[in-house]
């Protein structure tokens, strides 16, 4: 089935999963974040007190971690073929990796722009920082100012690569939630 691949993506700390996790109560079919479980492999060997930030800084191979990280959110790009639902979300989209790789200043080739040009969204939804409900946590390194910087190279990325971005407006997760899928 050629369903639609629905995006939602923002900032750290901007309310995505808990969007997604209120589509899944609604029954949508939702694709988690994956990088959470790339963060927990990239951290249990060594001490958690230096984690001061996003692991694509402090992994000993960035390039391999942003790799792994680019083909776990292909994967869930083609697996949204074999879902037989209208709609798909996905909790953050491929070209995040690209947009996280230029905050933390590494390059990226030619084949990772390819992966998000060939592998397209059909909307995409824009999660704003919002203050009031930034928190860290043990996978959430960023502080809020890191985070708007995140957003803004998030809407650049998505934009240079030909998305039209519609942004979420802040409000309980139901009417977020609502407001995705009501102007689907």
């Amino acid at each position: 089935m050629d369903s639609k691949k629905i995006v939602i993506t923002g900032g750290p700390g901007t309310g995505k999963t808990s969007i997604i996790n209120e589509l899944k109560h609604q029954n949508y079919y939702c694709f988690e974040e994956i990088i959470r479980t790339l963060t927990i492999e990239a951290t249990k060997d060594s001490d958690s007190s230096t984690h001061v930030s996003n692991p694509i800084a402090f992994v000993n191979d960035p390039l391999d971690f942003n790799t792994r990280l680019l083909q776990g959110r292909l994967t869930q790009y083609k697996q949204a073929a074999l879902v037989d639902d209208p709609i798909v979300f996905f909790d953050r989209g491929i070209p995040d990796v690209l947009a996280y790789m230029e905050y933390f200043n590494q390059s990226y080739s030619n084949e990772f722009l390819s992966v998000c040009n060939e592998n397209k969204y059909s909307h995409v939804y824009l999660l704003p920082p919002w203050k009031s409900i930034y928190k860290t946590d043990t996978e959430r390194f960023e502080s809020f100012n890191e985070a708007v910087k995140i957003h803004d190279l998030l809407e650049q990325i998505y934009e240079n690569l030909g998305y039209t971005i519609i942004e979420v407006p802040f409000g309980t997760i139901k009417e977020r939630t609502n407001f995705i899928i009501n102007s689907l």
